[in-house]
């Protein structure tokens, strides 16, 4: 068997639509923005591009409409270098996103449409079997349906390429994706939604932490913003602190950057904390600038930032 090389990711393509106001309007409210940008996302379409610039090896599993969004991820696809196992369809919307961005703290809150990436299904794994058994790693998450993001980690465990989980956006999930898991990273609010408690002190992000472990997922890393990550496996637990690099003006993709950056340093056979290290400074960059996928820093941002 050939050497496993590469990353694939299965998530979804959402145009950001991303508003900054000083808050949300209410019912019947106008408020006027201070600001708008049109981009590239969707927390797998982000990742995948994360990953590309951070030096990875990336192919990209979803769908997209055959409309001007569409385009644009294909675009940003050509441009970041990844490859892109795309579905154009007919008849449906790519996904859309709006995005509210508050002015002062740079803090979000998102309405994702999935549209055409919301009908991924196992077909689209299957159709990609070869891509997939030949990876190093498998990263998905939970924007498209449940079925096919089990689909890929079970096909990517059994190939043995290591398997990486975004279980985001927050929602229950069964017990039986966490067995497939070699990685299962969700943020402090999808983590305290696992779990069924709160992750605000240390002892309970480490609670946290073990009980992701103890339900069968050989690591589990919670990001924790501005707290850094906290890494945990059954014989290792770390916090690893938050690194800045410059003042935070979006924190829009902060996690998807991460991923995309810890994927990459797993790619190339770093150790897990080095990994998460790598992705930690991923994100420090990409949180300096506004938008999601074209925050993402290039490899050579990333190592001169490190040294």
């Amino acid at each position: 068997m050939s050497e496993k090389s590469g990353i694939v990711i299965l998530g979804i393509f959402a145009a950001d639509t991303a508003y900054k106001a000083k808050r949300l309007p209410h019912m019947a409210e106008t408020l006027m923005g201070s600001g708008f940008t049109l981009g590239p996302g969707g927390k797998g379409s982000n990742q995948a591009v994360a990953a590309a610039k951070a030096g990875g090896k990336v192919t990209f599993i979803s769908r997209v409409g055959n409309d001007p969004f569409g385009e644009m991820a294909l675009a940003a696809y050509a441009a970041a270098g990844v490859k892109a196992n795309v579905m154009k369809m007919d008849g449906v919307s790519s996904g859309a996103a709006f995005i509210f961005v508050d002015e002062v703290t740079g803090d979000n809150a998102i309405i994702v449409a999935p549209g055409a990436a919301g009908l991924i299904g196992v077909e689209d794994v299957d159709a990609n079997r070869a891509e997939i058994e030949s990876a190093a790693i498998f990263m998905t998450q939970l924007e498209q349906p449940l079925e096919a993001a089990m689909h890929g980690l079970s096909m990517a465990k059994r190939a043995g390429a290591t398997t990486i989980f975004n279980p985001a956006p927050a929602r229950a999930i069964p017990d039986s994706i966490y067995g497939l898991c070699d990685f299962i990273v969700p943020n402090e609010v999808e983590a305290a939604e696992l779990v069924g408690h709160a992750i605000e002190s240390d002892e309970q992000v480490r609670a946290a932490g073990r009980a992701l472990v103890e339900r069968g997922a050989k690591a589990a890393i919670i990001t924790l913003g501005a707290r850094g990550a906290f890494y945990c496996t059954e014989g290792q637990s770390e916090f690893v602190p938050a690194l800045s690099a410059g003042s935070v003006i979006d924190t829009t993709g902060a996690g998807d950057a991460f991923l995309g950056g810890f994927a990459t340093a797993i790619s190339e056979g770093r150790a897990p904390i080095d990994a998460v290290r790598f992705g930690s400074a991923t994100a420090a960059i990409a949180v300096t600038r506004p938008g999601t996928a074209p925050a993402m820093p290039s490899r050579a941002e990333i190592d001169a930032f490190l040294h």
